[in-house]
């Protein structure tokens, strides 16, 4: 299958997604809050349910660390020499550091290698999750003029229903206990969770007004995460000793778009709000071009 062919039916998805929105209106919030809240967490409980704690989990969570503060860390030092405000070295933050792993990379992952590699993609949408809902959350509220960036952080993780999601999942393996006649209703749901979160992003993006760009932010932004950001993936996870689909799945992963959820947090925190928005539309739109070149040279030398 041609990395176009890949490529197209989700990003047919996320424009039905679009141009419903366009004409229904509907609110995104609404149903962006029940595929979070509902549908993700079964998703994420049936493959902590099923599948067995390795090793791998301890070399993925490495690799979104290491990843997400190595890009931290590089726009610290931009920040300095753009001498960019604490608020503009926060927004640059939320545009650059977190990818977009759930809504756009799951499905992707979905489409490249299959159900196999889903495994490892919900893991990482997991610990993205996490990620977000903690350091994405603290420097948007440390980028605003309040400044509460660890009480919002704290109040965020315990908000975080996919990590339950995959708490209980992990008992239920642990403990032994059968799903029974319910893992039908189980696998329903589950399964509703990927087509609803890309429709979703669809319609989030057609929410997302760009009334004026700052090129000099937005070309940082998208310079670090659509490329240098698989860059850095590439030399975390060549040394690791997992099999090779794992890496080309980590760094496929590191070279996805701008995460819509920090377009809502820099909204929520007023943490350059203008700037995480056009981040987030045009890395979308920019990674038709750049995505199918990063997975081209992942599956050919990786």
């Amino acid at each position: 299958m041609s990395i176009v062919t890949i490529l197209l039916p989700i990003f047919f998805v996320f424009g039905v997604g679009y141009i419903a929105q366009r004409f229904l209106k509907l609110e995104t919030k609404v149903l962006s809050n029940f595929a979070l809240y509902v549908l993700v967490p079964f998703l994420v409980f049936r493959t902590f349910y099923e599948q067995e704690i390795d090793s791998s989990y301890g070399y993925l969570s490495i690799y979104m660390l290491g990843l997400c503060f190595a890009l931290i860390v590089i726009v610290s030092i931009l920040s300095r020499l753009y001498r960019f405000t604490e608020s503009e070295r926060c927004g640059l933050v939320l545009s650059s550091a977190f990818m977009n792993n759930g809504n756009y990379g799951t499905p992707l992952i979905l489409f490249l290698f299959g159900t196999v590699g889903m495994e490892t993609a919900i893991v990482l949408m997991v610990l993205q999750q996490l990620l977000m809902s903690t350091l994405g959350v603290y420097y948007a509220a440390k980028g605003s003029p309040d400044h509460d960036g660890f009480k919002a952080a704290l109040r965020a993780v315990r908000r975080m229903p996919m990590v339950y999601g995959a708490i209980i999942g992990l008992l239920f393996q642990w403990l032994h206990i059968p799903l029974g006649t319910i893992a039908g209703g189980v696998d329903l749901i589950a399964d509703a969770a990927i087509p609803v979160i890309m429709v979703t992003l669809g319609m989030q993006l057609r929410n997302i007004t760009v009334k004026s760009i700052d090129w000099k932010k937005l070309s940082t932004a998208l310079s670090l995460k659509l490329m240098i950001a698989p860059i850095i993936a590439a030399c975390i996870v060549l040394v690791m000793p997992v099999d090779t689909m794992t890496k080309q799945i980590m760094i496929i992963m590191a070279a996805t778009p701008t995460a819509a959820n920090t377009t809502m947090y820099a909204i929520q925190f007023h943490t350059e709000p203008q700037n995480v928005s056009s981040a987030t539309l045009v890395s979308t739109l920019s990674s038709l071009v750049t995505m199918p070149v990063v997975i081209y040279l992942t599956t050919t030398f990786v």
